[in-house]
């Protein structure tokens, strides 16, 4: 009887498991421990189920790992009417990124891996490819644009959101700035000159990412210039 006591939890949830209440739960300990310390096994305990039950929906851990990363994107769509193109391409462009900061343990795995591709939103995918063909994009145009556009939306925002080191990171973070503090006037002149206003708040120079020191002014200024360049691109 007790063998039997022990062996319900699994079984009564292994029969409710779904693939959404997995990703659910392992975007939820993404979130909690970081990709480094995300295991299968830590999920599956997490759920109350053997891992063979989270293989059956899922059956890689790659595949568990690109699913959480399009289950956390999967609302990602603008509400702006797609004939606006601008207005559409902002709209998506910030829905990106605040759905980035909500969840930035998921940065290193986009911007570090295709295996997000497996499941893509490819409905986003074509909706994209829409819009832009409505402003007028065609030919190769068209693809330069798309190439644009998925680039301006996770390039920024995953760079934004790199993951400090998991290990010795107060001593990391005190090497970064004596070093950047350490760069003279003879021989980086113009980091020496803008050094106050560059330090820990652009990249390259900085020891915190955007969860706790977010670069708002600059990403506003990346979706200008980016739409402006699309429009330059089109009219060129």
């Amino acid at each position: 009887m007790q063998s039997v006591k022990r062996g319900r939890p699994h079984q009564d949830s292994e029969r409710t498991l779904t693939q959404d209440s997995i990703l659910d739960q392992a975007v939820a300990l993404i979130d909690e421990v970081g990709l480094e310390k995300f295991s299968v096994r830590a999920l599956a305990q997490r759920l109350g189920v053997f891992p063979g039950a989270i293989y059956w929906h899922l059956p890689t851990r790659n595949m568990v790992l690109a699913g959480s990363v399009n289950h956390c994107l999967k609302d990602v769509e603008p509400l702006a009417d797609p004939s606006d193109w601008k207005a559409w391409l902002t709209e998506l462009l910030h829905e990106y990124r605040a759905i980035v900061r909500r969840h930035p343990n998921i940065a290193p795995l986009i911007v570090t891996q295709l295996i997000s591709n497996a499941g893509a939103n490819f409905k986003l995918v074509d909706t994209i490819l829409d819009v832009l063909t409505r402003a007028g994009f065609q030919g190769e145009k068209l693809y330069h644009a798309y190439d644009i556009v998925i680039t301006a939306k996770v390039g920024f925002v995953t760079m934004e959101h790199a993951a400090l080191p998991a290990e010795e990171a107060e001593s990391w973070t005190e090497v970064m700035k004596t070093t950047i503090a350490g760069l003279d006037e003879t021989g980086y002149p113009n980091i020496y000159k803008h050094r106050a206003g560059l330090a820990n708040r652009h990249f390259i120079l900085r020891w915190e990412n955007g969860v706790t020191n977010p670069l708002d002014a600059s990403f506003e200024a990346h979706v200008y210039a980016t739409i402006e360049g699309l429009r330059m691109l089109l009219t060129r």
